[in-house]
Formats: structure tokens, sequence, C-alpha cells
């Protein structure tokens, strides 16, 4: 391949990664083209790009993901080379074929390759060929139910089915027994069409509690291939990456030698080109299995650039314009610890569901050679209920893990995201966790020991409970002053003490809500619930803080309230509050025993599965919702019958709107 220069690069993708890869290129004084759906107008990407067009859709599959409209773009703005980034088109075949047969460079592997590795099935039988380890399974294009039924329990369980088309951890199922294969398998084909627009599977034997652990390979088109190391992503959850490091903790010199060079094979089989990783599953004994090879630029990348020091993304500029790779094998040096993190728009004690709206208070720490933060959103920004609500990514580096560890855990402390849920404190928790301080943990660990890694602490501080009752008693004035009576004291929850007005809400922390009696003189706040009372003298407070003292001690804490919530944060935890104002309608949505149930995110309403006047029991699945990449069972709250639906299937919801009416049975 000749050297061609790339003057104007094209980045089909949007977000963090697009505002990645805009940064890159601008280092190396290339103009860059962005291109957005309509809800991302004013997104960060589209405001940072030299040039940005709109691709007249709101959903991926209306703009992101339609091949023509990409190419119509790069042709109307000249530029010469498009980027795909992660996910959408970036491993699509097609899309690199049409991007050269258009003349333009495709920074990314060659279509053949792509072809080769989009079928796990077919990769996995490549790599077998070539020698790589592989784990046993079936591949096979026979897809008829009752065959994969058949292979099934041939391979053993448990076993894992998963999409042969795609990767991001969608389309994945775990079976222990022959009984629930049948289901297992029809909603991982739903989950496959509905991500990757096809739901062929495979079977393979699932090794209980591996690690995941996957190496970078890069390679050029003068016969260089090389890696620069591995990446340990065992911590997951529902095959979701949480936590990323490099070096692995569980490696030792022999094994990483070792899979580097299966990594290094790997590539080599399927002829490959740019950036790729090799990923692998790593028995307790430390065998380990071929797994899948992403032909593109990792999520996680950035740890790898924090211990080596390259720019892989200037890395793939060089070799996508025919250039060698920058350095040999022997050149690749790794220096310290890095662990990376992502900060996602979700509810962890809502079971991970994701939130979309308006960011109304964003604050990050300062960046330093230690810290790097990957983001694609600021204060005020939306985040759209069809794309991923991955808000952030931070990325620590240090000497030595235990000190890379501390330093993560100081930058989630400095980390506050309001006006929608964040797994923050989850992260937090997490972090913190024994067995991550050790690196002791598989794949399965997060999903196994969940509750416990989410357990809130028993105390709380007095101080946190304090901000939230300040924070709680201005909530209940504003409800109050805007009764229709216009007089609060017609409230009967509204009373006086000793001549100061007093505040009967109902607040709750993780737990069920209490009456808290909250009473504010002058600077001095009572608080009372159940025998315990508290006094604090408040200094200074304005609308989102509010800084008292506590049995001598002094304290500054932040908030933000919207709707029926409050967030309260110290600087070092954060805690989570529900609040019922006397006189107001606040509760708890989609929970609410009104003769109705609710959708309890925004998203597409998939699959209907009953009908109206149709008898449930408790637990029963009743429908199926689709927000962010993420399915939700709706499932009925009690015995009853539904007496109508409210809703089609295939519609868009907003949060809190009813699918069906229905009656409970008083058995």
């Amino acid at each position: 391949m000749t050297n061609r220069k790339i003057s104007k690069l094209l980045i089909a993708n949007r977000g963090e990664i697009a505002i990645r890869i805009i940064r890159a290129a601008k280092d190396s004084g290339i103009q860059t083209v962005a291109v957005y759906a309509d809800g991302d107008r004013n997104a960060q990407h589209v405001k940072l790009a030299d040039e940005a067009y709109n691709l007249a859709g709101e959903t991926a599959a209306e703009t992101y993901l339609v091949i023509d409209k990409i190419l119509s773009v790069a042709k109307r703005s000249g530029a010469n080379a498009v980027h795909p980034g992660y996910g959408f088109l970036s491993e699509n075949a097609e899309f690199a074929e049409m991007v050269e047969a258009a003349g333009l460079m495709f920074i990314g592997p060659k279509a053949a390759s792509m072809r080769a590795m989009g079928s796990k099935a077919g990769a996995k039988a490549l790599m077998a060929a070539h020698g790589v380890p592989v784990v046993p399974g079936y591949g096979g294009e026979d897809q008829d139910p009752a065959h994969l039924q058949r292979e099934a329990d041939a391979v053993g369980y448990p076993l894992m089915i998963k999409a042969a088309h795609g990767g991001g951890g969608k389309g994945m199922r775990i079976v222990h027994e022959p009984a629930v294969f049948a289901a297992a398998l029809e909603s991982c084909q739903r989950e496959a069409r509905n991500a990757f627009g096809k739901d062929r599977v495979l079977l393979e034997r699932y090794i209980e509690k591996p690690r995941h652990i996957e190496f970078q390979i890069f390679a050029d088109s003068h016969g260089n291939t090389i890696h620069l190391g591995e990446r340990e992503c065992s911590a997951q959850r529902r095959f979701q990456k949480v936590i990323e490091e490099s070096p692995s903790p569980f490696l030792d010199a022999e094994h990483r030698a070792r899979m580097a060079q299966a990594a290094v094979a790997a590539a080599r089989a399927v002829d490959y080109r740019n950036a790729g990783t090799v990923e692998f599953i790593v028995a307790p004994n430390g065998d380990f299995y071929f797994m899948e090879i992403n032909s593109r630029l990792q999520v996680e990348h950035p740890v790898t650039e924090m211990v080596t020091g390259l720019d892989l993304v200037q890395w793939q500029i060089e070799v996508a314009a025919g250039r060698p790779l920058p350095l040999p094998q022997d050149a690749i040096r790794h220096q310290g610890h890095a662990i990376e993190v992502r900060l996602y728009a979700e509810n962890p004690d809502l079971n991970f569901m994701p939130g979309s709206g308006t960011i109304r208070q964003l604050h990050l720490p300062d960046t330093d050679p230690g810290l790097r933060i990957d983001g694609g959103f600021r204060q005020g920004d939306h985040v759209s209920v069809f794309y991923d609500p991955m808000l952030a990514k931070l990325i620590v580096h240090a000497d030595s893990r235990e000190a890379a560890l501390q330093r993560l855990q100081d930058a989630l402390a400095g980390c506050q995201i309001f006006g929608l849920p964040s797994n923050i404190g989850f992260l937090e928790d997490l972090v913190a966790h024994p067995a991550v301080q050790r690196g002791d943990i598989d794949t399965g660990f997060l999903d196994r020991n969940l509750n416990e890694v989410l357990k809130q602490p028993e105390q709380l501080p007095a101080w946190h409970t304090i901000a939230a009752a300040y924070f709680s008693l201005k909530a209940a004035e504003h409800a109050v002053s805007s009764a229709q009576s216009g007089d609060p004291w017609s409230q009967r929850d509204f009373w006086r003490q000793h001549g100061h007005a007093a505040f009967r809400v109902a607040m709750k922390h993780h737990a069920d809500y209490e009456l808290f009696l909250i009473r504010l003189a002058g600077d001095q706040l009572s608080l009372s619930v159940h025998d315990a009372v508290f006094e604090a003298r408040i200094r200074d407070a304005g609308r989102d803080m509010v800084s008292l003292d506590l049995d001598g001690r002094h304290h500054t804490l932040h908030c933000f309230h919207y709707d029926n919530a409050l967030v309260v944060h110290d600087g070092r935890r954060r805690s989570h509050w529900q609040i019922r104002i006397p006189g107001s309608d606040a509760g708890d949505g989609a929970n609410r025993s009104d003769g109705f149930i609710r959708a309890p995110m925004p998203g597409k309403l998939a699959v209907l599965k009953v009908q109206s006047g149709q008898s449930v029991q408790a637990g029963d699945e009743l429908a199926i919702m689709e927000s962010m990449k993420m399915e939700l069972s709706i499932k009925a709250p009690g015995n009853g019958s539904i007496t109508g639906i409210l809703a089609e299937a295939g519609s868009m919801l907003d949060s809190d709107a009813g699918i069906f009416s229905w009656e409970p049975t008083n058995d």
C-alpha cells in the first residue's frame, strides 16, 4: 500500500468516541467532519468538529447505521477518510467495502478480515485451525430450535448462547439446565435481531468462574503485527465491562507471554490490519481460550494508552494511510498501572435502569497526568433514550495497582452528576470492595455478589440526614406555598411548635419511608424521627448547598433536588433520598397502586405478551421494553386480571406511561 495523506476525516459516530477521534485528528492537522441525529444537534462532538451534517432522523437505525447517508455526507464534505469509532458500523464489512469503493480510506481492518471475524462461529473455527485454543461448542448453520436444543444437550451444561454477530455483551445468555434452554434461546435471538440485525447464535461450554483478559493488537500493511499488552476486564455485570485495568493482577510472566503469542497468531490468521482486540476467557487454573476478535478500537483503549504512553487513534490514522507501525514489538514499554471505569446515567438501586433527560449539574475532577477523563457530555446536555447512556470514562494511572485504586477512589469522590441517575456511588462501593482491592474476581463475581456490593452502610452520617431534611424543608415550604388554598396552616401535616413553623415530611433512604419533623428557627435546625433528635446550626445555605455545624464539627454538603428525589453529597460520599411532601402528588411513579401498570423508564414497547381480560399471577411477564440497548421485562405486581391494553407494541413510551389497566385479585 502506498502512503496516502488524510486531509479531512469523517467520524461516523457520536459522543465520547467521536470527540476522542476529533482531538486526535486535530493533533495531526486533519480537518474533521461530524454527523448527527436530530437529537444530537447540540451535542459536543458536533460543536468540536470543523464541519457537521445532519443525518435526518432520531434513532440509530435512521441515522448512524444508514451507510448511504454516511457516504453522502462524505461526498458533500470532501472528506477522504472515514473513522467508524466503536459500535454502530465499526465492524460492518459491507460498510468498509463501500467506503473504499467510494475512493475513501477506511480507518479500520480490511473487510475480508471483518467477515472472517464477524461470525463468532467462523472465527472460532479459523482459530482452531491455526492452533489458538478455543472452547468446545457448536457454531453450525442449522439454527432450528430443536436442533440447537440437541446440540446444547451434547455440549453439556452450563453453556453459553451467544449471538454469532455483534459484540458489546449483547445477545448472550447462560443456561444451566435443558428445561430453560428454549426460553433463553428466544430471548437471545430477539436481542441479537434488534442489536445486530441477525439472530444466528452459537453455543459454547460455559467456563465456571473465568477471567476476561484481552490483548490489544496492531498490524500494518507491511507485514508487521504486534501486541501492546493486556487489559483485564473481569469485573462485569451481565457481560458488560465495569472495570478495566492493565496489567492484569492475575497473569504471571509465563501466562502473559503465551497469551500474547496467541493473540498475535490470531491476528495473523485473519490477515489483520489496524487496531483490534483479541479477547480470551481464562480458567482459574490459567488455561485460556479464544473468545473473539473485536475488529475496532475498544472503549477501554485509554487503559493501554496510559501504560504505554502511545496514542492509538493516531496509530490508526498512520496505518490506514499506508505507513508502517510507529514502533516494533521490542520497543513497546509498559509503565505503572492504569484502571478505567465508565460513568453511566443509570440507577443501580433500580436494577441499573437507564436514565434519560437533561444533565442539570455535572462536575468532574480536574485532570492531571494521573487522571484522564474521556467524556461526551457537559452540564445542560440531553441524554437521549435512543443511545447508550455512558456519560464519561475515568482513567487513572499510578506507579502501582494500590496507588491507582486510591487515585480512582479520589476521582470518583470528586464526581457529581445530578438531574438524572448515575452509577457513581455504585462504582465507589465496587472499587472499595475487598475482592476488587485484591484483584480476586471473575466475570461472574459482580452478578453473584451484587446485593453485597449495593448494600448500604448500616449507619448513615447524621450530617447527611440533616442536609436531606433541610432541603426537604425547602421543598415542603414551596409545596405548601403553592397549595390552592394559599393557607399553609390548612395543611394537616403542617404545624407549629413554640411559635415556629415545622413540617412533617416523609423521607426514605434505601429503606421504608419514615416521618421526619423538621423545624428551622433562625439558624437552628431541629430534626426528629422516632426517638432520635438532631440539632444543627446552619452557617450558610444556597440553592444547592448547605453549610452546617453538628456536634462541634463543620460540614459542607451539596444537594440536587429533582421531582421527588434528593441527592446529597459531602465530597466523599453521596446519599439518595425519596421524599413525600404533604399536599403534593409526588409518589413512586410506576409503582403506585392506581389501577395501571406503567412504563418504568422511557423506551420502546417491544413485545406485548398478554391480552385484555387475561388473568395473571404475580411475577408473570406481561411485556418487554427496550431502552438504550437494554431489554426490561414488565411483570405483574400481583395476582389479578388485565382489564385493558393502553399501548401498542412498537410504540415509544415516556416514563410512567400506562401500558395496562388491571384489577388486582384479593386472595
